[in-house]
């Protein structure tokens, strides 16, 4: 594969087709999400556009069920090179949307909600103990969540275990300890975006970050007591095949060794505008199934903390008939039970 060439800001939003405000995410689209109105009308900036509920086992092996929200907010203020959950955000520069008001509706729509939220009191413990809020940016870019909506959504949370936020490791600061202590009893869990440790991609994702970032974000969240979840690719434009492969493992093994408590390992897809031009121009090639499971596998058997594999979107990444949806279902339940498994044989396998 030729040299990733290097993008601006520019020329990835360039390549990016027009925003849409009135997309809302079906049912089915994207795992189990919920569309929240059944309809493909304009945004509410007072609810998110998407939840669902899924179980992911935790530190002491329990599997316990984990809401997820991904909220309405104003674009992040990074151009990366493979992101596109800009579609689901507003022009930055524009009026903060009221996030807390997001995070309250949906909470309120969960099995588990408090009946005092529908008028009738109750001294009432959620069972559904942990939280993820997925922003489509950064957690602490006032930009996107403000001050306010921040203190609001902490104590939203009471009654709850965890809560997982995102963050760009460079937007790691003095806030996330003040918001973990507001938080508290309530853990909270950064997750942030590693991507990969290929010295020669990671710039050229125009992330605007280096491993000592990263590695200095990891440093003072665990310092300040919050654990860290990290987001690694498989096969990121200028990397394919063996080389992505090696390029992934070798990512987790940095991730572990500054503190990070869980990797996700996300295979690359198109959709965002740029990775599709990439495609064309022979810089990105889509990872395949028989990579994730050896990638994810290797992750485990380091028991150095939880690894999961992305799983959205997964048939997308479908090329054999005989064994994808198997290898689907082997993803599955490796996630589940965190327990290597051996891969499948087929006739289509290509050697990893």
């Amino acid at each position: 594969m030729d040299l990733l060439p290097w993008l601006t800001d520019a020329e990835i939003l360039a390549a990016r087709g027009p925003r849409e405000p009135g997309q809302r995410v079906e049912p089915g689209e994207r795992g189990e999400l919920a569309d929240l109105d059944g309809s493909k009308g304009s945004l509410d900036p007072a609810k998110p556009y998407a939840f669902l509920v899924e179980p992911e086992i935790m530190p002491n092996g329990a599997l316990e069920d984990v809401a997820t929200i991904f909220t309405l907010n104003a674009e992040c203020s990074f151009r990366c090179l493979v992101c596109d959950l800009w579609k689901y955000t507003t022009p930055r520069g524009t009026a903060p949307a009221p996030v807390a008001d997001q995070v309250e509706w949906a909470l309120a729509q969960l099995p588990d909600a408090n009946p005092s939220d529908r008028g009738m009191p109750s001294s009432h413990v959620p069972h559904i103990p942990h939280v993820k809020i997925y922003n489509a940016g950064s957690f602490f870019d006032t930009g996107s969540i403000s001050l306010a909506d921040r203190a609001r959504i902490a104590k939203l949370m009471a009654g709850r275990q965890t809560l997982i936020v995102e963050c760009h490791p460079r937007l790691v600061d003095r806030h996330c300890a003040e918001f973990a202590a507001a938080l508290a009893p309530v853990e909270l869990q950064v997750a942030m975006g590693l991507e990969t440790v290929d010295p020669v991609v990671l710039p050229r994702l125009n992330k605007g970050m280096s491993l000592e970032d990263f590695e200095r974000a990891a440093r003072f969240l665990r310092d300040c007591g919050v654990s860290v979840r990290a987001f690694i690719m498989l096969g990121p434009p200028g990397q394919r095949g063996k080389e992505a492969v090696s390029w992934a493992k070798r990512s987790i093994d940095f991730a572990f060794s500054v503190g990070v408590e869980c990797c996700v390992v996300i295979p690359v897809r198109p959709g965002d505008g740029i990775v599709d031009q990439l495609e064309r121009q022979g810089h990105f090639a889509r990872p395949t199934l028989p990579e994730l499971e050896t990638v994810l596998a290797y992750g485990l058997e380091l028991r150095a903390g939880r690894v999961f594999a992305d799983l959205w979107d997964l048939e997308d990444f479908f090329d054999c008939a005989e064994c994808s949806p198997a290898r689907a279902e082997a993803l599955k339940k490796m996630n589940a039970s965190q327990q290597p498994a051996l891969q499948a044989g087929c006739s289509c396998l290509h050697p990893v």
